[in-house]
């Protein structure tokens, strides 16, 4: 049942976003910001969290997940280390997806040619 909840909760954010570029005149990469903003904002009034135990990675992996883990490790480091951890906790809690994404778009480069549209 956790893969059909992941399902459904991921598949219903892909559907909001493929509303919002088909009704609005939203750019994908403010919708992304929209995104990204809004799980920081459902994590910072405590509606993510249980929306993530429900559906586990189809609440994580959407950019949603990525505005919930920053927001979640904000308020882990904001905890353990005082104000400092407004600066550090969310590069902390995200780095090893930040590092991801730089590493395989600089592997991709190495393989295609990159061109501006």
């Amino acid at each position: 049942m956790q893969y059909l909840y992941a399902f459904i909760v991921g598949g219903i954010l892909c559907v909001i976003a493929q509303i919002l570029i088909d009704k609005t005149q939203l750019t994908p990469a403010r919708i992304l910001v929209i995104y990204v903003v809004g799980g920081v904002i459902l994590t910072a009034i405590g509606l993510y969290e249980p929306i993530v135990n429900f559906a586990g990675a189809g609440a994580t992996v959407p950019l949603t997940g990525f505005g919930y883990s920053l927001a979640k490790g904000i308020e882990e480091e904001v905890n353990a280390n005082g104000l400092i951890g407004i600066l550090t906790g969310g590069l902390t809690a995200c780095s090893a997806g930040i590092a991801a994404a730089v590493f395989f778009g600089y592997i991709m480069a190495i393989f295609k040619k990159p061109s501006t549209k």
